[in-house]
């Protein structure tokens, strides 16, 4: 119930398109309890003799009849189209309600999360509202309607006989009681083993070339077919529950039929019973079973559905651990200005990844944080941006705590080059266009020549209008950074944080985005993870992180002489060998 009243709310802004399509229910109602009526008055008329009297009449009937069926065929149409129309919207609602939540989530809830899994929750949970909206609520109000309206009439007729009639309608209930216990978890398993197979398709598709390399294709499509088997599996254990409940639904009904012919037989035959009464009975009868048969068929689907719907409110409830402050402003004007006052951070594991890090990069300094592999560079830049947030100290921008601040405005003054480079689906004037888009071409140009790409593009059969393919496949890696860097550049922000940016290049490109980041220097506030300690020989201050700590600062020079952690790294580098030390 607590789910339903939350999809009801959602569904409440169609509320127009709703109650047009309610009313036409309630109409359809009315003319499928009407007609039966008319041809029980009709079958009296001819079972007492047919004069012209009559003929007449059941001339007026037969045209009040008519006329009845062609408002059945209008009231169908709006209750369908319009039930449909606001069902439909509203999916297409929830699903961008939906993705965008997942935007605004921090990245700490994808820690554990497969990008198949949840688009899967997307485009395929979010399909199951309309199965509820346009089909389940509309019938389960008729069925409601047409069965209270079938027993009062049933009651007018002869109450004897409709009670008789009611004796299956409590043991149908308990059974749906039970199969709604018993099937939902079935459906429930269905619908996540749907999304595992989504992530196991996106994960398997996306490593492709991994796949043909490494000769896995066997391997791989194994996998596929095991997680479609366990989907197909779970839904067979619903579908058997429901082979075995609805023939128990029909049995049930079938009873009451048969408690109505003998018991009707028997009042006809005491004379309590007229023929044209038998006849409205047998009508009103398939109304009257029909709605609780739809009921049971309805319960099915609204099982699969709220399997669905609790997949999408689990991740529309979901908390964002970073949000903006209540009174959180709008960061202007920044110089550039980094300071990192005594921060720790964890993943939440309780295992520190930061401690106690401490330093000051002013508004134009170049600030370099170097070290081994896992010693929480990357996860220092990304506190800068606040995608997550320190567990203990602060950090500053231009001497605002940046969680007073808002979160759009903090990371516009931000701009990232990162190892992983991403380019979306596009053109190379569009990934590059991406950071700014109302740039011109002339300024995606002059980006491009600042992270020298621009030869290179141009050189490409379609030029700056080339199609990367998807994450950029179509290029080189070397390529690739150097769209990204051009990104970052046409941003123009007063923060550039590189993180391993000519990690993928061969020395020549290496130099020519080298040049493009002392271009920047000094204009802006550079803060570069770099493994290749050749890019950074000219940083203003050099972080050296052991561990989690910074253990060494200073210059290039400086740290040098220390002949410290420093100091080794980069002659292993020179000599192509790890110095222990």
């Amino acid at each position: 119930m607590k789910t339903l009243w939350k999809l009801t709310k959602e569904a409440a802004r169609y509320k127009g398109l709703y109650v047009i399509a309610i009313l036409s229910t309630f109409a359809l109602t009315v003319i499928n309890l009407t007609a039966p009526k008319l041809l029980s008055k009709m079958t009296g008329i001819v079972s007492k003799g047919v004069d012209d009297a009559a003929l007449s009449t059941i001339r007026y009937l037969a045209l009040g009849l008519l006329g009845l069926y062609l408002l059945r065929v209008l009231f169908r149409f709006l209750a369908n189209y319009l039930a449909h129309r606001a069902a439909w919207y509203l999916v297409g609602d929830l699903r961008s309600r939906l993705y965008n939540k997942l935007q605004s989530l921090d990245l700490a809830f994808f820690h554990d999360k497969q990008t198949g899994d949840l688009m899967s929750r997307v485009v395929n949970d979010t399909r199951d509202f309309e199965l509820l909206y346009a089909h389940m609520i509309p019938d389960i109000i008729t069925n409601l309607v047409t069965f209270a309206g079938v027993l009062v009439i049933l009651l007018t007729v002869n109450w004897k006989l409709a009670l008789i009639t009611c004796a299956p309608i409590p043991l149908i209930l308990c059974s749906g009681v039970i199969f709604a216990k018993v099937v939902r978890p079935f459906f429930r398993a269905s619908q996540k083993t749907m999304g595992e197979l989504n992530a196991q398709l996106q994960d398997s598709l996306s490593g492709l070339h991994e796949i043909q390399a490494f000769g896995q294709e066997e391997y791989e499509g194994e996998r596929v077919r095991s997680k479609s088997l366990e989907q197909v599996v779970a839904m067979l254990r619903a579908l058997r529950a429901s082979a075995i409940f609805h023939p128990c639904v029909e049995l049930l009904s079938a009873a009451g039929t048969v408690l109505v012919v003998f018991f009707g037989g028997y009042l006809a035959h005491k004379g309590q019973l007229t023929v044209e009464d038998i006849v409205a009975f047998v009508l009103y009868l398939g109304l009257f079973y029909a709605p609780v048969s739809g009921l049971a068929n309805l319960l099915e689907s609204l099982q699969q559905s709220l399997a669905g719907a609790e997949r999408v409110t689990l991740i529309l409830d979901t908390p964002s651990n970073i949000t903006n402050a209540p009174d959180a402003v709008d960061l202007t004007d920044v110089q550039g200005a980094v300071t990192f006052e005594h921060v720790d951070f964890d993943y939440g594991n309780n295992i520190p990844v930061l401690k106690d890090v401490s330093f000051e990069c002013k508004p134009g300094m170049m600030v370099a944080l170097v070290g081994p592999t896992g010693v929480g560079k990357t996860t220092a830049t990304q506190l800068i941006s606040r995608f997550y947030d320190p567990v203990g100290g602060r950090i500053l921008v231009d001497g605002k705590d940046i969680k007073t601040v808002t979160l759009s405005s903090l990371r516009a003054n931000i701009s990232p080059v990162l190892q992983d480079t991403f380019l979306f689906n596009g053109t190379i004037a569009e990934n590059i266009g991406y950071a700014r888009p109302s740039a011109t071409r002339e300024e995606i140009e002059n980006a491009a020549r600042a992270a020298y790409i621009h030869d290179d593009i141009l050189a490409m059969p379609d030029g700056y209008e080339t199609q990367v393919g998807e994450r950029g496949l179509r290029l080189s890696g070397g390529q690739k950074q150097r769209v990204a860097i051009a990104r970052a550049i046409l941003r123009n922000s007063p923060i550039i944080i590189l993180d391993e940016a000519t990690a993928s290049v061969d020395v020549q490109t290496e130099r020519h985005i080298q040049a493009a980041i002392n271009r920047l220097t000094g204009a802006r506030t550079i803060i570069a993870i770099a493994h290749r300690l050749s890019t950074i020989q000219n940083a203003d201050l050099i972080l050296v992180f052991h561990e989690g700590e910074i253990v060494e600062r200073g210059t290039h020079a400086e740290l040098m002489a220390q002949q410290g952690h420093y100091y080794r790294l980069q002659k292993s580098q020179e000599v192509g060998v790890i110095v222990e030390g």
